[in-house]
Order: structure tokens, then C-alpha cells, then sequence
């Protein structure tokens, strides 16, 4: 997706959902030269808040547009939803089954008497620790919204920076919009039409662990069921003729997942056996 240009609309609060949109630098592995990049989308809602990929709204508005069905999903940083005002958060995941995982996360900040100028705004520094990380926000007083990117909130204004101290992601505010009405999301309420299966932070660790030990399962299991011997079984753009290919492919899958377990809430990584 093109960068968004750093443009921010005035406030205007007769809206329904006001959309800020931010862009986010980041890294899968913490030792990479070059960052990921992705555009993310904060909808602040009359009584909710939803944090949630660029990626996901513009796929919707294909599916209308055309008529069709496509779904998407990806976890290098997990949806969140909340209630206003609120630091009890929903993350949805994904791990061979959709999932929503209950979490409160507050963030108790230190707010600095430094400030910036961003165009027409004037931005107070903070900072706080939260997930393992060290961060250091930048926030308007002047925009009237106790909100910001992810699990970021708490602050007496709306965070227009924000990242940490290692600078592993990267938030920065690039644009936003209002909506007259609030701004539907099926495509967080549920996946394919199934609804997210409420599981603890407990049984997250255990389902990576088992997609670890055995990245390509599902994908084995469909290979031995493919009985007629004139359909063509692909995976990553490789054709596989023999279940030991797929054991080869499931070694490096397991490689990736080793060099990329760089979480934003690095406290919560998973301790892969190696």
C-alpha cells in the first residue's frame, strides 16, 4: 500500500467515527536492517474503539464493490477492540482458528515538560513502560481524545507519535477522517463467518507452541486425503509430490518463526524450543 501523506483534518465531533490512520514502521526480527512497513487504523467510536489493519477496510470495500466473499487476516500485530474510556482491550488473533483473547492493560504514563511542533499542533512529550518495552509518546492537548495506536491510550489528549526506545515499531500519525455513521466492521466480528472462540493468554501460548511443533498440519493432512493423483497440490508456490517435502518446508517455517518472534509486547513471547 502507498505511504499515506501526513495530512490531519480538523476534529469534528458530530461525527459518528472519527478514523485516524497511522503509519507503522516495524521489525519481525529485532536484528533487521529494514523495517516492515503497514498502515493501521484507529475508529473511534461513540461507545468503542477499533484498532485494526488499513489492509482489512479496503478488502471490505472491494467485497461490497464487487460482490464477493475474500477474507484476509494478519497477526504480525493483533486487532484490538475496547470500550471507550476503557483499558480492557480484546485482542484477535488468529492461530489455525480464530480467537479473542481479554486483557487489561493499563499504562500508567510520565508526562515531560518537553514539547514539539507537528504542522499546526504542539506535542507533549511522555513516556512509560508497557509489554517489556520502553516508549516514548507524543500527544495533543489540544485534539480532546485519550486515545492512540494499539493498546495505547490513557493520555490527556490523542497520540500522534509513538515508539520504543529500540525503535523496533513505529507509530506516527499520517492522516485522518470522519464518518457521519459509525463505521462497520463484519470483518472483526467475525472470520468467514465464524465468531472468535474466547481463550486465555495461557491457551494462546499453547496453540503457537503447537503450530511451531507442527507448522504445516493441516496442510499434511489435505496432501494424504488428495486421493485423485490428477489434482495438483501447491504450497507457497511449490508444487509437492511427496509428504517429505513438506517435512523440508516445515523446518524452515520453523526457522522464520524463530528469527521473527519479535512481538510488540515482547514480555509476551513465545519460548520456542530450538
Amino acid at each position: 500500500m502507498k505511504t499515506l501523506i501526513l495530512l490531519l483534518f480538523p476534529l469534528l465531533f458530530g461525527a459518528q467515527t472519527h478514523r485516524f490512520v497511522y503509519q507503522l514502521d516495524y521489525k519481525k526480527d529485532s536484528l533487521a536492517k529494514d523495517f516492515t512497513k503497514a498502515n493501521m487504523i484507529l475508529d473511534v467510536n461513540l461507545t468503542d474503539v477499533k484498532f485494526y489493519p488499513y489492509d482489512y477496510a479496503e478488502n471490505d470495500s472491494l467485497n461490497t464493490i464487487r460482490g464477493r466473499k475474500n477474507a484476509m487476516w494478519d497477526d504480525d500485530l493483533p486487532a484490538v477492540v475496547r470500550k471507550r474510556n476503557s483499558f480492557e482491550n480484546i485482542s484477535l488473533i488468529m492461530l489455525n482458528d480464530f480467537y479473542s483473547l481479554k486483557s487489561n492493560d493499563k499504562i500508567n504514563w510520565k508526562l515531560s515538560e518537553e514539547t514539539k511542533v507537528n504542522g499546526q499542533y504542539i506535542l507533549q512529550k511522555a513516556t512509560s513502560n508497557f509489554g517489556g518495552r520502553q516508549w516514548i509518546a507524543w500527544f495533543c492537548k489540544s485534539i480532546n481524545l485519550s486515545e492512540g495506536p494499539y493498546k495505547f491510550r490513557g493520555l490527556p489528549g490523542l497520540i500522534f507519535e509513538i515508539e520504543d526506545t529500540h525503535r523496533n515499531y513505529i507509530f506516527k500519525l499520517a492522516k485522518s477522517m470522519k464518518y457521519p455513521k459509525t463505521y462497520e466492521t463484519p470483518f472483526l466480528e467475525s472470520f468467514m463467518g465464524k465468531k472468535p472462540l474466547p481463550v486465555t493468554e495461557k491457551i494462546i501460548t499453547k496453540k503457537q507452541l503447537e503450530l511451531y511443533n507442527d507448522p504445516l498440519h493441516e496442510v499434511a493432512e489435505s496432501f494424504k486425503s488428495n486421493t485423485n493423483p490428477d489434482n495438483t497440490f501447491w504450497v507457497s508456490g511449490v508444487q509437492i509430490k511427496s509428504i517429505d517435502q513438506l517435512k523440508g518446508m516445515a523446518d524452515e517455517r520453523r526457522k522464520i518463526m524463530l528469527r521473527e518472534n519479535n512481538p510488540i509486547e515482547i514480555d509476551k513471547a513465545v519460548k520456542y524450543p530450538k
